[in-house]
């Protein structure tokens, strides 16, 4: 790591970060209606067409943990961190099973969240209050993974000084980025990130395709870096006294890799920011293009990846992984384009943090304060709530980042995941068929949850003695496999045995407030417009 900070590329840096802080203000007078709602600070209007939905939904997905992680996993283990490339061409197709059916039962009925729909359709504020809480908590890590990626940029940048500076001089332009970051975000909602976006997704695209020519040529060739990497990996680990990783995944690993790949697929649109993007789209039809589209990221995402190898090929030396491939950049490039590279990043976690704090505020105001603390609250009074809510989420985020280890964030993270899948069979399956039954999907979720953070907790790594990892031995098949989608599979046992237990003994199924065409109406038509559930009636939204 070079000394001192690099001045040429924190200008860089600086320039795009001021440039996107500009946009985020001004994005509040862009496609601006006079009525103050969650459909409009919180879905943008619900106006967004084909392009700035891919672009917001590219931003929501591919954040800066995604362009830190991915390739830091191929560094550190070798070639089981691609399984972040199956699992997206795994959920598009899926996804374009169901999200047109959730926009349209959504728009018919004014759903802001998942939640409301799962309100809607079965009848339950359990139910919903569960998604929701679910929803918030898998939230909080995420978001917080995203300051780590600012973090990271900023510490191989040099700013800030070392680990002997006084910590509020140390962690000042974290704390900058985040006071802008909030700032706009309260000011503009989902606008901000929208039009942020293009930005974002821009640079990355450039940075990509000149990394993916410019590194191998100054090292070599791919054969060069191939050759590195594999030495490297054959070399022992000391902590495990196995070796490093190796360049294609054992066999004792598959099933950690397929079990994972497909765990993770099944759980990237549960997330509660990956809905928000897509309920702010204008039509069914928008939200179909983009599941069409969307695997062009896929294909940078498999190229991001390999940075993992040149930064081994590269002789890139850190003790925290996260760090490697922004020191790859500092080394590799000449300064100006590493700050439009650090730029990137650093963009990368803006676009997808404020979405997902505008996310989590959305299920805190619609499913817990307007369903159990304040049922007659006005647009505008869930609208000032969400907005403070989406500060304090952000409060949170950093507080976690500034006090607890950055090993801790990530552990956190993986343990959102396993408990996003378990919302499942309520939402999908909910989209699909009235026949689950309410309570059956509660006890589901909670059987889930509950063996989900006990295996989780029982994970040990040379680091940490509790959830040091999200794969754990399979009951009943010894293979070690995704935490996540074994839970999953015990939640979908437990909900249909007990469908059928309840409707044997005619338990009360609730009121679904949707009909069959409303899974299938558009925007254009005829005598389709937004009504709202009995729960937001009255409040006149």
């Amino acid at each position: 790591m070079k000394d001192g900070v690099n001045g040429v590329a924190l200008a860089v840096f600086i320039f795009f970060f001021l440039a996107v802080t500009i946009m985020g203000f001004l994005a509040a007078r862009w496609r601006k209606a006079e009525n103050d709602s969650l459909d409009e600070w919180g879905l943008g209007g619900r106006s967004f067409g084909t392009w700035v939905t891919w672009f917001l939904l590219g931003g929501d997905l591919y954040t800066a943990y995604t362009f830190v992680a991915v390739p830091a996993a191929i560094y550190a283990a070798g070639a089981a961190g691609f399984f972040a490339v199956p699992y997206t061409i795994l959920v598009y197709p899926l996804i374009f099973t169901f999200l047109p059916r959730l926009w349209s039962v959504s728009h018919k009925h004014g759903y802001v969240t998942t939640s409301d729909f799962v309100r809607g359709r079965f009848g339950s504020k359990g139910l919903s209050l569960a998604v929701a809480v679910t929803g918030i908590l898998a939230t909080m890590p995420y978001i917080a993974l995203q300051l780590v990626g600012i973090q990271a940029v900023l510490d191989v940048m040099g700013v800030g000084g070392g680990e002997g500076t006084n910590w509020f001089v140390k962690d000042l332009p974290l704390l900058i980025a985040f006071g802008v970051l909030a700032a706009y975000t309260y000011s503009s909602g989902l606008r901000a990130p929208a039009l942020i976006a293009f930005v974002k997704d821009t640079l990355i695209y450039i940075v990509i395709a000149v990394a993916i020519i410019y590194i191998p040529i100054k090292l070599g060739g791919f054969d060069d870096i191939f050759a590195k990497a594999s030495e490297a990996y054959s070399q022992t680990n000391p902590a495990t006294g196995k070796p490093r990783g190796a360049l294609a995944p054992a066999e004792a690993g598959q099933w950690t890799y397929a079990t994972l790949a497909l765990g993770s697929a099944l759980a990237l649109f549960m997330y509660p920011h990956s809905i928000t993007a897509t309920l702010s789209s204008r039509s069914r039809e928008v939200i179909r293009r983009n599941t069409t589209i969307l695997p062009l990221y896929s294909l940078m995402l498999g190229l991001l990846a390999l940075l993992g190898f040149m930064a081994i090929a590269a002789g890139v030396k850190v003790t925290n992984g996260q760090l490697a491939i922004p020191q790859l950049f500092e080394d590799m490039f000449p300064s100006w384009f590493a700050g439009v590279a650090f730029a990137a990043i650093g963009i990368g976690a803006l676009v997808p943090a404020a979405i997902m704090s505008i996310a989590a505020a959305n299920l805190f105001t619609r499913n817990i304060y307007k369903d159990f603390i304040k049922p007659d609250a006005t647009p505008a009074q869930e609208t000032k709530v969400s907005k403070l809510v989406s500060l304090l989420v952000k409060v949170g985020a950093l507080v976690f980042v500034l006090t607890m280890d950055k090993t801790v964030a990530i552990n956190f993270q993986l343990l959102g995941g396993i408990w996003i899948l378990q919302t499942f069979p309520a939402l999908v399956g909910g989209l699909f068929t009235r026949w689950f039954h309410r309570w059956a999907l509660l006890a589901g979720w909670a059987v889930g949850m509950i063996y989900g953070t006990v295996a989780a907790y029982g994970v040990a790594s040379p680091a940490q003695k509790h959830f040091g990892g999200s794969s754990k031995e399979i009951p009943g098949l010894g293979e070690i496999g995704y935490i996540g989608l074994t839970a999953f599979v015990i939640n979908v046992v437990i909900t249909v045995v007990l469908t059928f237990v309840l409707k044997a003994a005619k338990a009360p199924e609730g009121i679904d407030e949707t009909k069959p065409s409303d899974y299938t109406a558009d925007a254009g038509d005829p005598g389709v417009a937004v009504e709202l559930p009995p729960a937001t009636a009255g409040a006149g939204h």
